[in-house]
């Protein structure tokens, strides 16, 4: 299925929140580390918008709510970075609630800057004009604590996958671009994203509808 028909569906889910008397939807994309999440939400805002009018549809990265590195350090958490316990679930859900109850405002989004690896403020902004709100991230489906809550707040949650090959190839690139070395790069992977990979798989079956893969380029994206 290629964009146009993914960006249909996804529109599909602001119509029906109007039909409750919503004056907004939120769409989640859950999957693993390096599955193509981002790409897929970028080119679904970027269609939309094309079709409904700019600011029609609003991003938001659960990378944002990563725990700064002194957060990390404190908490041992350093070398497991990406891992479930090192995002402020509790900071995203409130973003989420604010979205759907104050659709009249300005809603400022963090993101996750890969040169500073830090996450950042203000990054992107939810229109009040946007009617559908595209957030994606690894652990949207999962059921621990404070996932779930997150959940309730989505219209529904696709599952975003890809060969476990092309992920990897990915992550490699990914880790190499952030200045680690080829060992560095293979170890990070191995240790951190494999098995936080493992964790958001199970979450699979909780999840509306499966995309199988999402290529970087999604102007001509596979069938």
């Amino acid at each position: 299925m290629g964009i146009a028909e993914l960006a249909r569906d996804a529109w599909a889910l602001v119509e029906r929140a109007e039909g409750a008397g919503q004056r907004r939807a939120i769409l989640g994309l859950a999957g693993p580390p390096g599955a193509g999440k981002s790409t897929l939400a970028a080119a679904l805002v970027s269609r939309i918008e094309a079709e409904h009018g700019a600011g029609s549809a609003g991003y938001l990265p659960l990378d944002g709510f990563h725990l700064s590195n002194a957060q990390l350090d404190r908490l041992g958490l350093a070398s497991r970075k990406g891992s479930e316990p090192s995002f402020d679930v509790w900071g995203y859900v409130a973003l989420l609630r604010r979205v759907m109850a104050e659709p009249e405002r300005d809603l400022y989004v963090p993101d996750y800057d890969r040169e500073l690896h830090e996450p950042v403020a203000a990054r992107h902004r939810v229109a009040p004009t946007a009617r559908l709100v595209v957030t994606e991230g690894n652990y949207l489906a999962c059921a621990e604590p404070g996932w779930p809550a997150a959940r309730e707040l989505m219209a529904e949650v696709w599952y975003v996958d890809a060969p476990a090959e092309v992920r990897d190839a990915r992550l490699i690139r990914r880790q190499l671009a952030g200045g680690r070395d080829a060992a560095g790069a293979r170890a990070w992977v191995d240790t951190n994203d494999r098995p936080n990979g493992e964790q958001v798989e199970r979450s699979r079956s909780a999840c509306a509808r499966i995309i199988p893969h999402v290529g970087m380029d999604m102007t001509n994206p596979p069938a």
